[in-house]
């Protein structure tokens, strides 16, 4: 399905195609593999295909040297690869590009469609998350770039997709990071705060903190009582389990709070320090030695687990069938376990979060898993 297809731009069978991809927002593992998927399932059609270095900056680049051209040797030996081969940014957004002379924002969307026609590409497979997609969208929309979008996100918060890759490997790292705290919080009798990523979603705190056996799971879709947070340890120590574990969604709130902000340069802000605020509440609230952690950009290294290589690998093949027939203005997606094409209006349209009636949420109802509510 596609909301926006051209026939003008269809790929006739046997011809010569030049193809660029790119890499947008913060990175995730599987990107390489999607590379690597792109370039080869290309080849195999008699096209070319490069790469853009750094979202879109490498098409602001004077020259070629923003560009980087790929075979088969270029990208031999990189699913595994955590990272991109690429380079990402995310803060690169070309409608609002930060201006040299500091006059501010400066809309370049005009010079980079231009710039990508004049290297003589034909369509470009952008990999990101709903920032970056927007982006590609709005390029598609206002210039007629022929764009096919990979959702590519650890938060796994893409509309329109069951999973993004990179999803598996957060939560592979997430739980691997609360299984060890067990040992340490139960030797020293404490409780032990995770912040894990995830932006306004629950997605990752939910699956690693159910894998991991925490004994609170606190997530963005459910505003928090710390007296609820309060009584699940405190029964615990009732019992002589003189320990807990608590993972807290870097989005998560209490019902009377507002989100934990982080400062950042350039008067740019980001989500991050709700872990030390609710370790703080809960050495007051119970009189237990508390310790807090952030694992922080753990979660987005490392190499893809096999789920995440062999979605990866789907998505970039995909990708380019979706280019061969003329798809524009979608994005890749996985529904019902198969490969399908979606708008990009659909897929960025509004942020994908835990369903209140999920399946996992209620298995972590039952095992008692305490959700703050």
């Amino acid at each position: 399905m596609s909301s926006s297809s051209d026939a003008s731009l269809s790929v006739a069978p046997g011809s010569r195609k030049k193809i660029a991809v790119n890499t947008g927002g913060g990175d995730a593992p599987g990107l390489n593999a999607v590379i690597r998927a792109v370039v080869l399932s290309s080849l195999r059609r008699g096209w070319e295909a490069w790469g853009i270095r750094d979202g879109y900056e490498g098409l602001l680049t004077d020259g070629s040297e923003g560009l980087i051209p790929l075979d088969a040797d270029a990208v031999r030996g990189i699913t595994h690869l955590g990272g991109t081969i690429l380079g990402t940014s995310n803060r690169g957004n070309p409608f609002q590009l930060e201006s040299a002379d500091g006059a501010g924002p400066k809309d370049r969307s005009g010079e980079v469609v231009r710039r990508f026609r004049e290297h003589g590409f034909e369509a470009l497979v952008a990999i990101g998350g709903d920032g970056s997609l927007s982006i590609a969208r709005q390029l598609h929309e206002r210039h007629g770039l022929p764009v096919v979008g990979v959702p590519k996100t650890i938060d796994n918060d893409l509309e329109a997709t069951e999973y993004t890759f990179g999803f598996d490997t957060a939560v592979a790292t997430a739980t691997d990071a609360i299984g060890k705290l067990h040992s340490t919080a139960q030797s020293h009798r404490r409780v032990l705060v995770v912040e894990v990523m995830g932006r306004y979603a629950g997605w990752i705190a939910l699956y690693s903190g159910l894998s991991g056996t925490a004994d609170v799971v606190l997530l963005p879709e459910i505003p928090f009582r710390f007296e609820s947070v309060f009584e699940k340890i405190l029964r615990r120590e009732r019992r002589g389990r003189r320990f807990s574990i608590v993972v807290v969604a870097e989005g998560a709130t209490a019902e009377d709070g507002e989100r934990v902000w982080q400062q950042q340069v350039q008067g740019q802000v980001r989500l991050g320090g709700i872990a030390e605020r609710v370790a703080n509440a809960i050495a007051e609230g119970t009189g237990k030695e508390t310790r807090h952690l952030v694992l922080g950009h753990l979660q987005r290294g490392g190499e893809p687990t096999a789920t995440d290589r062999l979605l990866s690998l789907r998505f970039g093949a995909a990708a380019i069938r979706a280019v061969e027939r003329g798809e524009f203005g979608t994005m890749v997606a996985l529904q019902a376990g198969g490969i399908s094409s979606v708008s990009l209006e659909r897929a960025t349209q509004r942020v994908r979060t835990v369903p209140l009636d999920s399946d996992v949420l209620q298995t972590a109802r039952d095992l008692g898993i305490c959700l703050g509510d």
